[in-house]
């Protein structure tokens, strides 16, 4: 859920520097869809029901999913942020790869959460030597924060690109603000 902090602290930002929030509806973004179903396949993967049966299919199933949001996410590398996305998304495959399509979590930061080790699929589990562990799920948001879980250098990576991403079109937006429209010129009016 570090992600969802990253939205609001861009909504923020964004309002603070005087931008519009209907502005976020002009993002170009190429291939949506395509983002959409992989990050509804992860819903469905992790969803208690599916992941108490997936067994062996889930690690695969989870990488072709997250590859598929970052073919489309790098289809969009020239959206302001998206380069900070990229490096994220790319740091956090490579940690999920090189473990087997898990990402590793740090006994640690779970157990700062109240949380252990999953016992059904997650994409998430303790990994007793990970490799390129400084990429694994290292650390964990206070657990007073709602929906408090661990993070990733690359998902502080991707939250900064949320943030630039939202903040910088909420504010090139506006620019485009409707102005007032000017008031109609009287007959006669200025000809003295």
């Amino acid at each position: 859920m570090f992600i969802l902090y990253a939205l609001i602290a861009g909504l923020v930002i964004g309002t603070a520097v005087g931008g519009r929030w209907l502005a976020l509806g002009s993002i170009p973004f190429r291939w949506g869809p395509l983002i959409f179903a992989g990050f509804l396949a992860q819903v469905v993967l992790f969803s208690d029901f599916v992941a108490e049966r997936i067994g062996a299919a889930g690690p695969p199933l989870y990488v072709i999913s997250t590859l598929a949001v970052g073919i489309a996410v790098v289809r969009n590398a020239r959206l302001p942020g998206m380069p900070l996305i990229i490096l994220g998304a790319a740091s956090n495959m490579a940690a999920i790869l090189a473990n087997d399509g898990f990402m590793p979590a740090a006994p640690g930061a779970l157990a700062s959460l109240g949380k252990a080790a999953p016992v059904v699929y997650s994409n998430s589990t303790v990994v007793a030597q990970p490799a390129l562990e400084l990429l694994t799920d290292r650390f964990a948001l206070p657990a007073a924060l709602p929906f408090a879980n661990v993070f990733s250098a690359g998902d502080v990576l991707l939250g900064a690109g949320v943030v630039v991403l939202i903040a910088v079109t909420m504010r090139r937006g506006r620019d485009l603000a409707p102005r007032e429209p000017l008031a109609p010129v009287a007959a006669g009016a200025g000809t003295h």
